[in-house]
């Protein structure tokens, strides 16, 4: 009797547990060091910091999940990163773990980086840095160093938030070495702990490269940079009393006239979160209703449902989520029936529906309207009526649309996120502000049974024709072998897992916690930012 797929509320669970282990870091061996060194972890620095624990909305925390066998389990890529509040002041933290490799940068650890500069210089968050590192992972330096979305531009983002305004503050609280240096040193205020260490070369280096003998704290000790070389701005005695010190420092910054999270108190979702177990099929073979999915999601008596009655396939509308307004486009996972009688199949994109999204893309950002996408997407429908009907102008004027946005996008991956249709409907290509998936979620081209069966057979013909060249018979039982073994693997990539540790999505978040992580996002994008003009160029009709 075949084992029973796991339901999504037990997928969430198992998820969740995952997630657990995962925050463990490096685990009770590199946790007992950095208290023996009188540090505090990442996570307790994190916690200090903030004005209460709650106050996290982490990002990342799959990063490099079971990418690099060979150097074991690089636990969050070895840096936490988040949005937390500091005097009520929505702010980004990026804390290196010491506990994970001494800190060490991996490429996804750039990455990782990389990202939430980003979405901290397009939501106008002050940066944190809890610098803790050894530098970068030397056997895979190839991987790291050189290209525009490794090291070097985490320094180069540095110097251009800077100068765009955003703060910085740079906190050294361990090691800080070698090209890392450069981060604390690039940013606005910089604060180091006494016994930590700043410098581009150690004392090893020192010695095999000019034959110089010299001390950690003479080369690039807190005391040195706070009264010789005047690197640093602010000398502390310990962790706790230089995260005192930054919250002093980011009290200092001008009011604003709003608070994160207070927006969403007093209103109330249309329906309950808890429904979405027993709305939405984890291996998305039943039907549902999109819009029972959005009701969970709304505030109460908020929504104004656009061109209901066209384009069915997608559900575009309009509505409050925690008190701030937001354009919604979902997909509908039932049959819809046009008005010409013809049957369209839920999750797909059809040219109506593509037409429709256009336009109101193009209204939200007439208005100013952030837009909320939630994916559950099979693609673009094929075959001759699609053809004839111009399915592919009418995805184009989507995806022009779409790309030329200037308003906040945030999109959520609920079920499948296939082909074109994780395009059309904001995948990270297109620039979402924030971008989170539930834990069935699938990333891929195709499904993988389609797929794999293209692979399987292109595999199948090749073997055929090695077989035929030499004489031999072809092993039935090695194909359903092969057969096997390209299923699983595929299957294995398309998991959400998968792409989070790419850093495809920047959270697997439960289903019944969307609406909170969405207030939270509404709450950020929010903010006054400079204006932008929105411009389309040539456009499909």
């Amino acid at each position: 009797m075949s084992k029973a797929a796991p339901t999504l509320r037990e997928m969430t669970e198992a998820i969740t547990l995952e997630e657990a282990r995962i925050r463990e870091g490096g685990g009770p061996r590199g946790k007992q060091r950095q208290h023996g060194l009188g540090r505090l972890l990442a996570r307790e620095r994190i916690d200090r910091l903030l004005d209460g624990p709650d106050e996290f909305l982490e990002l990342g925390l799959w990063a490099a999940y079971e990418m690099y066998p060979e150097a074991g389990d690089i636990a969050a890529a070895g840096v936490v990163a988040g949005i937390g509040l500091i005097h009520k002041r929505p702010c980004m933290v990026i804390a290196n773990d010491a506990t994970v490799k001494a800190g060490a940068f991996f490429p996804q650890t750039c990455k990782k980086l990389l990202r939430a500069q980003r979405i901290a210089a397009e939501n106008g968050l002050p940066i944190i840095y809890l610098v803790d590192s050894s530098g970068v992972y030397l056997p895979m330096q190839d991987e790291i160093f050189p290209d525009e979305d490794d090291f070097g531009r985490i320094f180069r983002n540095n110097a251009v938030l800077s100068a765009e305004g955003i703060p910085q503050y740079a906190a050294i609280m361990g090691n800080c070495i070698a090209g890392g240096a450069y981060l604390p040193v690039l940013c606005d205020k910089i604060l180091m702990t006494e016994g930590s260490g700043l410098y581009l070369a150690g004392p090893a280096l020192v010695k095999a490269a000019i034959g110089q003998e010299t001390d950690p704290e003479e080369l690039g000790g807190a005391t040195m940079h706070a009264e010789i070389s005047g690197t640093v701005d602010f000398k502390e005695p310990d962790d706790e009393a230089c995260l005192a010190r930054i919250r002093n420092l980011v009290a200092l910054l001008p009011e604003e006239r709003w608070a994160w999270r207070d927006h969403g108190d007093g209103h109330v979702a249309a329906a309950d979160g808890e429904g979405v177990y027993d709305l939405v099929d984890p291996r998305g073979r039943k039907e549902y209703d999109g819009r029972e999915l959005i009701a969970t999601l709304v505030d109460k008596g908020s929504e104004n449902e656009y061109k209901a009655d066209y384009g069915k396939t997608l559900i575009t509308t309009y509505a409050k989520i925690g008190g701030f307004p937001v354009g919604i486009v979902a997909n509908q996972r039932k049959r819809c029936e046009t008005a010409a009688g013809e049957v369209q199949i839920g999750g797909v994109i059809y040219a109506d529906s593509a037409d429709k999204a256009a336009r109101f893309v193009l209204d939200c950002n007439h208005t100013g309207i952030p837009i909320l996408f939630l994916q559950d997407v099979v693609g673009f429908m094929v075959g001759r009526d699609s053809e004839q009907a111009g399915v592919i102008r009418s995805g184009a004027k989507l995806v022009n649309a779409l790309s030329n946005a200037v308003v906040p996008k945030i999109t959520v991956v609920v079920g499948g996120s296939f082909g074109a249709g994780n395009y059309a409907l904001c995948g990270k290509a297109y620039d979402p502000r924030f971008i989170f998936a539930w834990p069935n979620a699938q990333y891929a081209v195709m499904g993988a049974a389609q797929a794999s069966s293209v692979i399987f057979n292109i595999n199948k013909r090749t073997a055929e024709a090695r077989a035929a060249a030499s004489g031999e018979a072809l092993d039935s039982d090695a194909l359903e072998v092969l057969r096997k073994e390209v299923h699983e693997g595929y299957t294995r990539k398309t998991d959400i897992r998968y792409g989070a540790a790419r850093g495809w999505v920047d959270g697997i978040i439960a289903p019944h916690e969307t609406r909170e992580t969405l207030i939270t996002c509404l709450g950020l994008v929010a903010r006054e930012r400079p204006v932008s003009h929105f411009k389309t160029g040539v456009i499909q009709t």
